[in-house]
């Protein structure tokens, strides 16, 4: 399938989506969300495909969030505020998990971050950033009331540094070492290294059983869901139907040697 507004490429069990409207600061449209619900439901139903990296085109940003001008031009408005019973929520679209869809994703995060952008980092795995990336929403700054994006947010980031970055706005931006010091990222790293590590991180994943790591992904993501002890005892079989099949593929003569290995040249 092609794609009008994101790049798509599977090798290595990893595909690899790159958010592609640089001319627009990467904001996405009605087209990108269609686009992006397709691509989550290729990734979930490839067995070819064990991890994704979710990166975005060359530029001063990752995404701004929704595309305002395009929508003043006369494109299809990514939310449509004239009917409110066709008002809904772009993330629902836009977000692997929204999808249903378990199989890990890695966001590689360069430049601004802004507003809806965390469609896709509250619903990512493992979140790494170049040195000159930048976190904000710009909501409230417009005028516009901030609530789906922030309440995403209040299970990634405290929740007062979530209330700071609504209620400034444009006017405070989180540098990337403030957003790994508070684990929104997991990692910095210079620009020019940014997709080369995304990669590599997701190699790393996608070389494991796929079975356990899809189970343990969506075991973890929908106990959020739930009280902790109903969360647990619903955990329980994740592990209970998973293992028989994820433990089969694994080589574990070939683990032990690789490890026996290691510590030799140590």
């Amino acid at each position: 399938m092609s794609y009008e507004t994101i790049l798509y490429e599977v090798a290595d069990h990893v595909a690899t989506i790159t958010i592609n409207r640089p001319e627009a600061m990467n904001s996405f449209n009605r087209t990108m969300m269609e686009e992006f619900k397709a691509v989550w439901h290729e990734v979930s139903w490839n067995d070819n495909i064990h991890v994704s990296v979710l990166r975005a085109a060359p530029g001063r940003a990752f995404c701004t969030g929704v595309d305002v001008k395009g929508a003043v031009g006369g494109d299809r408005p990514a939310v449509d505020l004239d009917n409110v019973w066709h008002c809904y929520d772009p993330g629902d679209e836009l977000g692997p998990k929204s999808q249903k869809c378990w199989k890990p994703m890695i966001a590689a995060v360069h430049g601004m971050a802004a507003g809806g952008a965390f469609y896709w980092l509250n619903e990512a795995d493992i979140i790494i950033a170049s040195e000159d990336a930048t976190f904000f929403d710009p909501h409230v700054t417009y005028g516009m009331t901030s609530a789906l994006e922030p309440i995403g947010m209040t299970y990634k980031m405290p929740l007062q540094d979530v209330l700071r970055m609504v209620l400034l706005g444009n006017d405070e931006r989180m540098s990337a070492e403030y957003a790994k010091s508070i684990g929104l990222v997991s990692e910095v790293v210079p620009l020019d290294n940014l997709w080369a590590r995304a990669h590599e991180l997701a190699l790393q994943i996608a070389a494991k059983p796929p079975a356990a790591i899809q189970g343990s992904i969506k075991a973890i993501w929908t106990s959020l869901d739930m009280p902790r002890s109903v969360a647990l005892a619903n955990g329980l079989k994740y592990p209970q139907i998973g293992n028989p099949v994820g433990v089969p593929q694994v080589d574990r003569a070939a683990l032990m040697a690789d490890k026996a290995k290691k510590y030799t040249l140590r």
